[in-house]
C-alpha cells in the first residue's frame, strides 16, 4: 500500500477508535440503566446486571460502528482539507477517485468487524442472554413459593402454600385466580410439585379439587372438578415467565440458510423467514463502506469557504439518513412477505451509486478547470 495510503488510513482509524468509543459508551450506558432497574427490582445482583449487559454489548456495537466510520471519515476528511493536506494530495494529481481507494479500504475493514459481529457474536450473545432470562424468570417464580404467608403475583391472583416438605413437594396449596371477573377459578391441593417444561416451571397438583365460577349475564354457575393430577403453569400465572420459542436472532447464519426441522420447531418460523434472516445478516455490513465513502465523498464537493463545510456535512447526515430509512423500509417490507429478501440489497445498491455519484461530482469540477487551462494555452 503507497505511503499516501497508509496515512488517510492511519486518520481514519484513529478517529475510528475515538468515536466507536464515545458512540458505544452512550448507546451501552443507556440500555445498562434500563436493565439495571429491571434487574434489581426482581432482587438480582450487580453481578448478574453486570452479566446481562455484556451479553447486549455485541449487538450495540455492530449497531454503532457504520455510524461510528460515518463520522470518522466525515471528520477526519474536514481536517485534511483545513490543514491544506487534501488541496496538497489533489495538486499533486491525486483524484476524488484515487483519494477514496484508503477510505474504502477503511469501510470494508468496518465491514469486516461488524460481519465478524453479526454472524458469530450476536447470535450466540443473545442465545445466552434468552437462557439466562428463563433462568432468572423461574428464579423469580420460586420467590412466590414461600410458605405460610398469602402471595400476590399480579393482580387478580392469590397464592397460599401451607408448608415446604424437605423433599421439594409443597403442601396444602391455594391458588385463586380472579382475573377476569366473569371467570374465577380456585385451585386447591394437597400436594404440588414444581418441573421444568420448555415454556418454563409448572405446577402438578395432586389431589385436589377446581371450582369454577362463571358468570353469564344474570346467570352464574359454578362448577366444581375433583382430580388427582393437574398441571398448572406459573408462567402463565406471573404473566411472562419462560420462552414459548426460540428466536431466529438467536442462531448462527449457515443455520438460518439451511434451516432444519429442529430450527424450524424451536422458533415457530417458515424456511423462507429463516433465510431471510440470514439475507438481513449478510446485508447489513455492506452498509459500513457506504457509509464511510459518504462522509467522504460530500465534503470533497465544493470549494474553499470561510463559513466551513457545514452545508457539505449537512448533505452527508442527510443522505446517510436517507440509507438508513430505505434499509428500515426494506426490511420491513422483507419482514411482511419473507420471499421479498432481494429487497435487503438494494439499500447498499443505492448507497453505493450514490457515492459513485458523489465521487462524480466531486472530480467533474476539477476536470473542467483542466480542460479550461489547455484551451486557453493552445
Amino acid at each position: 500500500m503507497p505511503r499516501i495510503d497508509r496515512y488517510i488510513l492511519s486518520q481514519m482509524l484513529t478517529l475510528f477508535g475515538f468515536f466507536a468509543l464515545v458512540l458505544v459508551s452512550v448507546y451501552w450506558i443507556n440500555r445498562a440503566v434500563s436493565l439495571f432497574d429491571d434487574l434489581l427490582n426482581d432482587g438480582q445482583t450487580a453481578l448478574v446486571v453486570l452479566e446481562f449487559t455484556a451479553l447486549t454489548l455485541p449487538l450495540v456495537i455492530s449497531v454503532v460502528l457504520p455510524v461510528a466510520a460515518f463520522a470518522a471519515t466525515a471528520y477526519g476528511t474536514n481536517r485534511l482539507a483545513n490543514e491544506s493536506e487534501l488541496v496538497a494530495m489533489q495538486s499533486a494529481g491525486l483524484s476524488p477517485w484515487r483519494l477514496a481507494r484508503p477510505v474504502l479500504v477503511f469501510g470494508l475493514f468496518v465491514a469486516l468487524m461488524v460481519a465478524v459481529l453479526v454472524h458469530a457474536l450476536v447470535p450466540m450473545a443473545r442465545a445466552r442472554l434468552a437462557d439466562r432470562q428463563a433462568e432468572i424468570a423461574e428464579n423469580v417464580t420460586a420467590q412466590f413459593l414461600r410458605p405460610g404467608s398469602f402471595q400476590y403475583p399480579s393482580n387478580g391472583l392469590t397464592l397460599f402454600i401451607r408448608d415446604i416438605a424437605s423433599d421439594g413437594r409443597l403442601l396444602d396449596l391455594f391458588i385463586e385466580d380472579a382475573r377476569d371477573p366473569d371467570n374465577q377459578t380456585i385451585h386447591s391441593a394437597e400436594e404440588a410439585l414444581v418441573v421444568r417444561a420448555e415454556t418454563g416451571p409448572v405446577l402438578i397438583l395432586l389431589r385436589g379439587m377446581s371450582q369454577n365460577l362463571r358468570l353469564d349475564g344474570e346467570t352464574r354457575r359454578l362448577s366444581v372438578t375433583r382430580f388427582e393430577e393437574l398441571s398448572y403453569d406459573i408462567g402463565a400465572m406471573l404473566g411472562s415467565v419462560g420462552r414459548q420459542g426460540r428466536d431466529l436472532r438467536d442462531y448462527g447464519t449457515l443455520r438460518l440458510l439451511l434451516p432444519d426441522a429442529a430450527l424450524l420447531q424451536a422458533t415457530g418460523a417458515t424456511p423462507a423467514e429463516a433465510r431471510r434472516e440470514a439475507h438481513e445478516r449478510i446485508a447489513q455490513p455492506l452498509l459500513s463502506p457506504i457509509a464511510a465513502l459518504i462522509g467522504f465523498a460530500t465534503l470533497l464537493i465544493g470549494g474553499y469557504s470561510r463559513f466551513g463545510v457545514w452545508r457539505q456535512v449537512v448533505w452527508a447526515i442527510l443522505a446517510l439518513i436517507v440509507v438508513q430509512f430505505l434499509t428500515n423500509a426494506a426490511a420491513d417490507r422483507a419482514g411482511r412477505d419473507a420471499a421479498l429478501w432481494p429487497v435487503l440489497y438494494l439499500p447498499a445498491l443505492v448507497g453505493a451509486g450514490l457515492c459513485a455519484m458523489l465521487l462524480w461530482l466531486a472530480a467533474r469540477p476539477r476536470r473542467l478547470r483542466g480542460q479550461a487551462a489547455a484551451g486557453g494555452g493552445s
